[in-house]
């Protein structure tokens, strides 16, 4: 039987020559990540179990990025607990404030990570890597700890879902539309502990940052990873970011799939998911009329230069509704910087948004935008959950930028162009 990109990348890390789904190894590490909120957790797992050193300092990464610049005296302490480890272990690649961006934009923007990698990091949306052609997942802070001191984690091979894309995706639908239409479509559980793979023509279509969205959210489908197969684009991405070997893993022609959906990205519209799980999706012409009163564009899934570039275009001599307040928030320090020379600053201020330093805030009720009792968000965000962005009787509506962009000028729910 042959095996898919995922499992043909964990039989590599394992030294095996074949992997079945089931299956349990223990896979070598290519890169170890945690951030200010579960780094803390697997520092304290660490020296519980009183490991001497870290199994090698360019391999860890530390992202400040959940409450930081600090929001209060426990956010403080997280991040200086992280800080002294981080001197301690003298670890390469730790990011504070004035460097840090949020963590999953800031990886595959420094070349940190991949193809063909295997990474794992404390925060379920690490799966993003996939996009680059990685395996990558989410893990506990105890697993992280024994990855930063060991190099190594156990794996249970899963088996595969197969998407195949074709076409190409029409004006104002992008990689978010893509992700929200295939959860709404198999659910929150649709692909549990299962590994997303995204094939077909239509792959090329996609740019990176399509990519990276839809790889984001395959944990809200349930989804051990997602992954794309390495083609031009993701060479082009990787040139002159990557500085070591990667390898490109295929699938076999082969490979056992559980299920195969085919995916006309041309008939896709924008779509919106409706309070209170990622897999509850309308089309942008059955959403009807939802007045919202808040607009975050940004976090690990929609942060990237193009949505900032997709948001400026709409904004670009409009006002934001009055009854809307407007976050902006670019993924990285350096997003922020190509958002100052393109102009994209001045135009986000002059429609009366607030545009913010990389955090991932007001995500997960952190800080940045917290939402009152009966307040409604349109937010480019991975998760709407009961109380996600605050008070438990608020409403996140996730969308893709050109949505949320609309939807902050309109006071309500829009596509972009005036969509209904």
């Amino acid at each position: 039987m042959g095996m898919t990109m995922t499992q043909k990348i964990l039989a590599a890390h394992a030294g095996l020559d074949h992997v079945v789904p089931g299956q349990l190894i223990r896979a070598n590490l290519d890169m170890v990540l945690a951030n200010d909120i579960t780094g803390p957790v697997a520092i304290n797992e660490f020296e519980k179990a009183q490991f001497k050193d870290v199994f090698d300092k360019s391999k860890v990464s530390l992202v400040m990025d959940h409450f930081t610049p600090n929001k209060d005296i426990k956010s403080a302490e997280q991040c200086k607990q992280c800080r002294t480890f981080a001197k301690r272990f003298d670890i390469d690649h730790f990011y504070d404030v004035g460097n840090m961006g949020i963590e999953h934009a800031l990886l595959p923007e420094k070349g940190l990570v991949a193809a063909g990698d295997a990474i794992i990091g404390a925060d379920s949306h690490t799966c993003t890597y996939g996009a680059l052609g990685a395996f990558s997942t989410g893990v506990g802070s105890t697993d992280l700890a024994a990855g930063i001191a060991t190099g190594q984690a156990w794996f249970k091979i899963p088996s595969a879902l197969k998407f195949q894309l074709t076409g190409a995706l029409p004006e104002n639908v992008s990689g978010k539309d893509v992700i929200l239409h295939i959860i709404g479509m198999i659910g929150v559980d649709g692909a549990l502990y299962k590994s997303m793979e995204f094939t077909g023509e239509g792959v090329a279509s996609l740019s990176m940052d399509d990519r990276l969205c839809i790889s984001n959210m395959a944990i809200e489908a349930g989804a051990k990873n997602g992954i794309f197969p390495v083609d031009e684009v993701t060479e082009a991405y990787m040139e002159g970011r990557v500085n070591r070997e990667w390898k490109k893993y295929e699938a076999d022609a082969d490979a056992q799939y559980d299920e195969t959906y085919v995916i006309d990205l041309s008939s896709l519209k924008p779509t919106v998911s409706f309070p209170h799980l990622p897999e509850n999706t309308k089309t942008i012409d059955q959403v009807g009329d939802v007045p919202i009163q808040q607009v975050v564009i940004g976090s690990c899934t929609n942060g990237r230069l193009s949505d900032m570039r997709i948001a400026a275009e709409l904004l670009k001599d409009q006002q934001i509704h009055p009854d809307v307040r407007a976050i902006i928030i670019p993924a990285t320090q350096q997003i922020y910087k190509d958002c100052i020379k393109l102009g994209y600053l001045d135009i986000f201020i002059d429609a009366g948004c607030v545009v913010s330093t990389p955090t991932c805030g007001p995500c997960l009720g952190g800080h940045m935008g917290i939402l009152a009792a009966g307040e409604r968000c349109v937010a480019t965000t991975n998760r709407n959950f009961v109380g996600r962005m605050g008070h438990t009787e608020s409403e996140v509506y996730l969308a893709s930028p050109a949505v949320a962009a609309a939807s902050a000028i309109a006071g309500k729910i829009s596509g972009p162009k005036g969509g209904k």
